[in-house]
């Protein structure tokens, strides 16, 4: 009977002191050096490997209380994947807390306006942290995946930061900018106030990555477009490097030469009427608003550029001509 009362004794000695631990353990400030520490959790991590992922990440220096103290509460269960910031002198109930609430920190992809379709998708594929399941597919796969009535990606993705969790496709992100592309240039095209050759929103996007590649100032996108604009008007034709540059694909070494300007692809509108067959790059907003509202006073049929960011435009072939002298020729001497 005796040694029952003090296997019972110590019985409770022993949990006491197990509790005691385990408050000082949960409620103990974490130092580490690397601060903010981002953790990433995967999907399908259950309670047990999380311990052990903190302990190798050296968060933690022993797995087995952290898992007690999770087990011992009512959350062991709703662990959320993603991408979580730690930081120097959080306690570890703490961290359980933000993981079991899934408070992430979202990491983001930017696609830039004036990028194809081509350099997106090796921007996607060399993003961490995101699932990669576009990489085995081709483009017009990849439109059908996202619910693209268009089979050609070019041009219908808006130029924009996306925020993504851990384990988040490659063709959610694809999705949402596309969608995001559609429906503002829906509200543009909506707004438009003049009369504009376009049949569809698609041909305004079209002329719009021409704009984006022709020029990277603002105020002038607007004449730009009316240049183009003036053009296709009298029957003449678009005339523009970056379509032929678009066409020659990687054949394009950097510079244009006159056997290119003869060459004739879908894209090149040196020997082709009209507008391409789709957009060539990315364009952002203000190169759909300038597609969409050009420049109102302007007969310029040309312009060139003065190499300092800006352009010279023109009425007619003998101002123009002027022009390319001054600002080109004359400045290679």
């Amino acid at each position: 009977m005796r040694f029952l009362r003090r296997l019972f004794l110590l019985g409770i000695l022993v949990a006491g002191c197990g509790a005691a631990w385990l408050w000082h353990f949960t409620w103990q400030p974490l130092i580490f050096t690397d601060t903010p520490h981002t953790f990433v959790l995967k999907p399908g991590s259950n309670i047990r490997t999380i311990s052990h992922q903190l302990v190798e990440e050296s968060i933690l220096s022993e797995p087995w209380s952290f898992l007690i103290m999770a087990r011992l509460s009512s959350k062991a269960s709703n662990i959320k994947a993603g991408n979580y910031q730690f930081t120097s002198g959080m306690t570890p109930y703490q961290i359980f807390q933000m993981m079991s609430d899934g408070d992430v920190s979202q990491a983001g992809i930017t696609f830039i306006e004036g990028w194809t379709f081509r350099q997106i998708r090796e921007a996607l594929n060399s993003s961490e942290g995101i699932e990669h399941i576009s990489m085995e597919l081709t483009d017009a796969q990849i439109m059908e995946r996202i619910g693209a009535s268009e089979s050609n990606p070019e041009g219908l993705f808006f130029p924009d930061t996306y925020y993504f969790v851990q384990g988040m496709s490659d063709i959610d992100i694809l999705q949402r900018a596309y969608r995001t592309m559609q429906a503002k240039l829906q509200a543009a095209w909506d707004k438009k106030t003049q009369s504009l050759p376009y049949q569809s929103p698609y041909q305004a996007l079209i002329m719009a990555s021409i704009i984006e590649k022709e020029t990277a100032k603002a105020s002038e996108r607007p004449l730009v477009a009316k240049v183009f604009l003036n053009r296709l008007k009298i029957g003449m034709r678009l005339q523009t490097d970056p379509t032929v540059i678009y066409g020659l694909g990687q054949k394009y070494e950097g510079n244009l030469h006159k056997v290119d300007l003869q060459n004739d692809t879908p894209y090149n509108t040196y020997t082709r009427e009209g507008l391409p067959p789709t957009p060539i790059a990315m364009p952002g907003m203000a190169s759909i608003e300038a597609a969409l509202n050009p420049a109102t006073q302007s007969s310029a049929l040309y312009f060139v550029s003065k190499r300092d960011g800006s352009h010279a435009f023109s009425s007619s072939l003998e101002e123009h001509n002027r022009a390319v002298v001054r600002y080109q020729l004359e400045q290679h001497k």
